[in-house]
């Protein structure tokens, strides 16, 4: 295992032999709010992960035994001037965009606390895998502003508008068994095995084809939104990306010959 830190508080592991990239959030002392500097780092390392070609699979953990992510630093934001906000806005994006833009599969694993932009961060993530202790919500409206790293968007995407409304307008803290019945979450799993659980799927979806996976995700995301018959022609631009690439001959190959596909990548 390989690891690399992206400034003070972004980590990431690189796993041998499973094409799985870890990035840990690593602010314990502030329980992972994220400050400008976290979500600048946050940012550079997808971005980095995103061009890593070796890299099929993306997990963001939590280095904090009892929080995955409480949010924004609301004690910084209480330190700016209106234009120092302003100026801030961008790169606190930038750290949402980046998880949420990650051209291959992403899992987040939550234990303890992921609230306000700590549950945007997961929410941005394809699937999310939570162990008994977590607690999810989005209560920016009980401090005067609104879900920004995406939440007003994926979550009714995620459980429908009129939850998505209840949940973002009462800012209710909603603990793991409520989240996993009303998919907030999608996997709940014992207490202390989120991270485990998580690299388990990661490993799973990592032994398939790259080229796949990434025009899967393609497909998925791009055609959110979109009526069937355009959503129908997204999927098909994805298909045939893939179905003359080395990955589909070597596929098809390992099927016939019933062996592990040794996958190009291309």
């Amino acid at each position: 295992m390989s690891e690399e830190r992206f400034g003070e508080f972004v980590l990431v592991r690189r796993h041998e032999h499973g094409h799985v990239a870890e990035l840990v959030l690593d602010r314990p002392k502030a329980m992972n709010a994220v400050s400008t500097d976290m979500a600048r780092s946050i940012a550079g390392a997808c971005a980095a992960l995103g061009e890593d070609r070796d890299v099929r699979v993306v997990v963001l953990t939590s280095s904090h035994e009892r929080a995955f992510c409480v949010g924004a630093d609301l004690k910084e934001r209480n330190s700016f001037s209106d234009a120092e906000l302003v100026r801030q806005r961008p790169v606190a994006r930038g750290a949402y965009t980046g998880v949420l833009e990650l051209p291959v599969p992403t899992v987040a694993a939550v234990h303890g606390f992921a609230l306000g932009g700590g549950f945007e961060l997961a929410l941005a993530c394809d699937v999310i895998v939570a162990d008994r202790t977590a607690v999810v919500g989005l209560p920016e409206v009980s401090v005067g502003v609104i879900p920004g790293g995406g939440g007003t968007q994926l979550l009714p995407r995620r459980v429908g508008a009129a939850r998505a409304a209840e949940l973002i307008f009462s800012a209710r803290r909603v603990e793991a068994a409520e989240a996993g019945e009303l998919g907030l979450v999608d996997q709940v799993v014992e207490a202390g095995r989120d991270r485990e659980s998580a690299l388990e799927l990661a490993a799973r979806i990592a032994g398939n084809s790259p080229v796949g996976l990434r025009a899967a995700k393609r497909a998925l995301r791009l055609g959110q939104g979109l009526d069937l018959r355009a959503g129908l022609e997204v999927e098909d631009a994805a298909w045939r990306a893939v179905a003359f690439s080395g990955d589909r001959a070597e596929g098809v190959a390992a099927f016939n010959e019933k062996r592990k596909p040794q996958w190009p990548g291309e």
